[in-house]
């Protein structure tokens, strides 16, 4: 079934854990300023250091979680590694209703059924430039053992397999220009006529008023 279109963009972004997708989000965000949100996941994996609930996730109960996703509260919802996540659909639908841009980071299979769901919604993939940087990435997180880490490889290679998937291809070599295409992106989408013109809405009233 098609959901109804709303205001704002949804903008999801997959990537292979470990490719910096997480760190290139919260640049973009800080950069970008106003007008664009990240959708928070409901999760039920227990919070690592520095995390805090609400912010980069709503830290949920395994039975919670199953009542909320047999209830529909859910956009879409998965299993990963060990544990479920899901985006909730209030918030995202509230969110692009009131003309945010939102930021959705999900993988592969979310990706699909979010963007069977909202058909306009735009892709983004984030590759790293090697196998081996990317093996160094995590261990570099000092937050999992050598069986975790052989393990977090073997999958980035089935969602990395899931590229083409996307409408948009980034390559985080070097952060800053890594960070610098996904800004572009978000510029190119924000300049389309649609959203232009209702921004400017009073601007071109006044440009095409008839002479006085």
């Amino acid at each position: 079934m098609t959901e109804p279109t709303a205001g704002g963009t949804l903008f999801i972004i997959s990537a292979p854990s470990g490719a910096g997708k997480s760190s290139l989000v919260k640049a973009l965000l800080e950069s970008t300023g106003e007008g664009l949100a990240l959708s928070v996941s409901h999760t039920t994996r227990t919070p690592r250091p520095g995390e805090v609930d609400g912010r980069d996730y709503h830290f949920t109960a395994v039975e919670r979680f199953q009542t909320m996703a047999a209830a529909g509260d859910f956009l879409e919802h998965a299993q990963v590694f060990d544990n479920f996540y899901g985006t909730s659909r209030s918030a995202v639908e509230s969110q692009l209703a009131a003309g945010l841009d939102v930021i959705l980071e999900i993988d592969w299979q979310g990706a699909r059924t979010v963007r069977a769901r909202l058909p306009d919604t735009v892709s983004l993939f984030i590759l790293p430039p090697s196998r081996a940087a990317l093996a160094e990435r995590l261990a570099a997180r000092g937050q999992d053992d050598a069986q975790v880490i052989a393990r977090r490889m073997r999958d980035a290679v089935s969602e990395m397999s899931h590229y083409d998937e996307y409408d948009y291809l980034i390559i985080n070599d070097l952060f800053d220009q890594a960070h610098d295409d996904l800004a572009a992106i978000i510029r190119a989408r924000r300049m389309r006529l649609a959203p232009q013109a209702q921004r400017h809405a009073a601007l071109l009233a006044s440009l095409l008023a008839p002479d006085a």
